[in-house]
């Protein structure tokens, strides 16, 4: 390879099949552009970036190149979890419904955070069509959400999630915390920072189905 194609940047030699594959992704798998950063115990062993910005191929990928990162929110999301049941306050193989009663509805009482951790609790989506600006209403969808019926048998099949994991996973965490003695995010050090600036938990005072709108403050997932 050559010119902007040619991965730049950093790897340590201990990493080198890194490098090798990541310069197969433009060869053979038709990548336009790409970075990869790979840490080690806090050190960068991996740096590198190669390729273009855009499909015309006009602006070379630099190291500094931003890109939008997808399903972000599920990671620090699962990372609360995980930290909520490791304190005890949340049983894995208990059901939702234990902390979140409304859940139970539309036969989800057995439904356990487990199968929702796992994409297996059936509820990939709301079937009935939501108003604009409904993905940004936390009360709103977690209502919708906690009335739907799943479209499997939980725990029998998976299915990825991908609207909705954030507010089954975290509406347990936020109901939890609404406890005295419960779980706050802020209150860690490994989350307090992102915390800080995400919004997220969302307040845990209700809101009514319309509160996302002109003029008013929503809330993403």
């Amino acid at each position: 390879m050559a010119g902007a194609l040619a991965p730049r940047g950093e790897c340590d030699p201990a990493f080198e099949a890194v490098r090798d594959a990541f310069a197969r992704n433009f060869v053979e798998h038709g990548e336009v552009g790409a970075a990869v950063c790979v840490t080690v115990g806090g050190r960068a062993v991996v740096d590198l970036w190669g390729g273009w910005q855009d499909a015309a191929r006009q602006r070379p990928w630099a190291g500094h190149t931003l890109v939008n990162f997808f399903s972000i929110g599920k990671a620090l999301t699962a990372l609360c979890a995980a930290m909520v049941v490791e304190r005890g306050l949340i049983d894995l193989d208990g059901p939702v419904a234990r902390y979140w009663p409304e859940f139970g509805a539309s036969d989800k009482e057995a439904i356990t955070y487990r199968q929702v951790l796992a994409h297996q609790a059936g509820l990939p989506a709301v079937r009935r069509r939501l108003p604009d600006g409904a993905m940004l209403d936390w009360p709103f969808m977690c209502a919708a959400l906690g009335a739907e019926r799943p479209w499997w048998e939980p725990g029998r099949r998976h299915g990825y999630h991908v609207n909705t994991f954030g507010f089954l996973v975290g509406e347990v965490i936020r109901r939890t915390a609404a406890r005295p003695g419960g779980f706050s995010p802020r209150r860690w050090p490994v989350l307090s920072p992102l915390m800080s600036t995400s919004g997220w938990p969302p307040p845990t005072t209700a809101a009514s189905p319309t509160s996302c709108g002109p003029g008013r403050t929503c809330r993403r997932n």
